[in-house]
């Protein structure tokens, strides 16, 4: 199947091209490069342009006989959503209705959309499931949960079926160190307790006041290799379904002094570490009820150590 990877060249667009090519499709990469690399295009050709540029959009999936789309592009930041809301709302939300009003225009008939569990806000519950009330608390949660609005509309009056993947906290990388994550500047955790050990400094825990036993916030992860390999399988679950909504996640919660602790154990390092201030908009806790997810995504996948043990220290 043809493919229009938008974000393609970013961490798990980047990703989910190298799984998609395996399995026998092609893929165009449609990028602005804002966030993404171009050193990470290696497996199909490239298309550079903003997403909210549908004539571009449409013009590229006319180009290479775009069959459906994988849309990842977006910016995803919580606490830069905080300052600069407008950000999130023009390229997230109004982004995501020009990647839609292109297929419209060009007859696509399958989108796969990267949601977030930020639409869930601070929910009260222990795990959150896909029918848990949608309430965010930051514009990107806002900007993801109306982006899924959107993808329902073009669902329901223009037949494009849809899979809206609500995942949780990503981890690790190509087991093969092909891929990695690169981002400027970096906030996931993993990443920036290796960069602090490999600089000598403490890594920084955002608040150790929230409502957890520890006192840090708890998040649940998934391996970005079953991630996107879950992407994959949502394109053959579109077969057969107009509209699939589903958490993506291992169903387990990990503070943030946990993920420290695993990730000094499993890579043997040994930073050290110091309480900062809260991030702004961050919830005390996102763990996923991973129940549905799992009648349809039935592979095995990693845990939290072996996300960890797939990362490779670079210069």
């Amino acid at each position: 199947m043809n493919l229009l990877v938008t974000g393609g060249a970013g961490y798990i667009g980047s990703h989910f091209c190298k799984a998609a090519t395996k399995v026998g499709h092609d893929v165009v990469v449609y990028d602005n490069l804002s966030a993404g690399h171009k050193k990470f295009v290696k497996f199909g050709p490239f298309e550079q342009g903003d997403i909210r540029d549908t004539q571009k959009v449409i013009a590229a999936l006319k180009e290479h006989r775009v069959e459906a789309i994988v849309h990842f592009a977006a910016k995803a930041l919580v606490g830069e959503s905080m300052k600069y809301p407008e950000l999130y709302y023009s390229n997230n939300t109004w982004g995501t209705a020009s990647v839609f009003e292109a297929a419209k225009n060009c007859d696509i008939t399958k989108v796969v959309f990267s949601s977030s569990c930020a639409t869930y806000g601070t929910p009260e519950v222990s795990q959150i499931s896909e029918t848990t009330l949608q309430e965010p608390i930051n514009p990107y949660g806002v900007s993801k949960k109306q982006s899924e609005e959107i993808a329902k509309d073009y669902q329901r009056l223009c037949g494009i079926r849809v899979a809206m993947l609500r995942y949780f906290n990503v981890a690790g990388q190509d087991e093969d160190g092909e891929l990695y994550e690169d981002h400027s500047p970096e906030t996931h955790i993993i990443p920036n307790i290796l960069l602090a050990a490999k600089e000598g400094r403490p890594f920084t825990v955002n608040g150790d006041d929230y409502n957890t036993p520890d006192g840090s916030c708890i998040r649940d992860y998934v391996y970005v290799g079953d991630l996107v390999k879950a992407h994959l399988k949502a394109l053959v679950q579109l077969e057969t379904q107009n509209c699939l909504v589903s958490n993506v996640a291992l169903g387990k919660g990990y503070s943030v002094k946990e993920v420290f602790e695993a990730v000094k154990d499993v890579l043997a390092i040994q930073p050290k570490v110091i309480v900062g201030p809260r991030r702004q908009g961050d919830p005390d806790r996102l763990v996923a009820d991973a129940t549905f997810f799992r009648t349809w995504y039935t592979e095995e996948m990693k845990d939290l150590a072996s996300m960890i043990a797939t990362l490779r220290p670079r210069n």
